[in-house]
């Protein structure tokens, strides 16, 4: 048996909310002494641990309560819910992360979710993980990106948005002009230099991000120009029929 400052000292939670706990019926001391002194034995401490991981999982003390005492409870099937639950979110927050790293590869301003909707960030998220998490390409740039300062990435995602400003105003020239397709080999080149090896197929790859709609068109037409996401397409499109 412990006692209520023993099981704070263990778990972390605070007296005042083990007392709040016993008010409420959600966690009963398993034995009250005579000079008033909770004491929670091994069971208690179980249920201590599921209210905790429901609380980390958002749930309020009510609902956890009435997950706790339903009448099919079953302590193996939660904890495989729980497992499943908490396997998403990290999941989730991984995607999130190689969100992030993927909107640098591609040329997106660090960090900027502006124009994202958040309904459609873990669809995006996933997407980035399908694409960029498991190739040598993302591997590289996460090697080369190793010791980089914010700023010298903000720096890096400076300089790709400038291309993308260059060749707005090339425009209204032919996609398949001399000084468009120049502009398309000197994205690659800069790529390769700075982030990973640019082959054909990934800079194709790159095409159809730059002209996919969302927050990374609405960035490159913002510098460029309307429409300078879907031209950078059709250049690069034109690029790589010649490689």
């Amino acid at each position: 048996m412990k006692t209520v400052k023993e099981v704070s000292n263990l778990t972390g939670v605070s007296v005042r909310a083990l007392h709040h706990y016993d008010a409420v019926g959600l966690l009963k001391p398993t034995q009250v002494t005579p000079a008033g002194y909770r004491l929670y034995d091994k069971a208690a401490l179980e249920r201590l641990y599921m209210i905790l991981v429901y609380r980390e999982l958002g749930l309020s003390l009510k609902e956890i309560g009435n997950t706790l005492d339903a009448p099919d409870y079953d302590r193996n099937r939660v904890l495989e819910h729980q497992i499943k639950l908490m396997q998403e979110r990290i999941d989730k927050l991984q995607n999130r992360i190689t969100l992030a790293k993927g909107m640098l590869m591609l040329g997106v301003k660090y960090m900027d979710f502006e124009g994202f909707d958040p309904k459609k960030l873990d669809e995006y998220s996933e997407q980035a993980k399908m694409l960029y998490g498991k190739t040598d390409a993302y591997k590289e740039f996460e090697q080369k990106s190793k010791g980089r300062t914010k700023a010298q990435e903000k720096d890096l995602g400076a300089q790709v948005m400038d291309f993308f400003a260059r060749l707005g105003k090339l425009r209204p020239c032919p996609p398949d002009s001399e000084a468009a397709q120049s502009w398309a080999k000197q994205l690659q080149e800069f790529f390769t230099e700075n982030f990973y090896a640019c082959t054909p197929q990934i800079l194709k790859s790159l095409a159809e991000s730059y002209a996919g709609g969302g927050s990374m068109t609405e960035n490159i037409d913002k510098v460029g120009g309307a429409g300078t996401g879907a031209f950078a397409k059709e250049v690069i499109d034109a690029y790589c029929k010649g490689l």
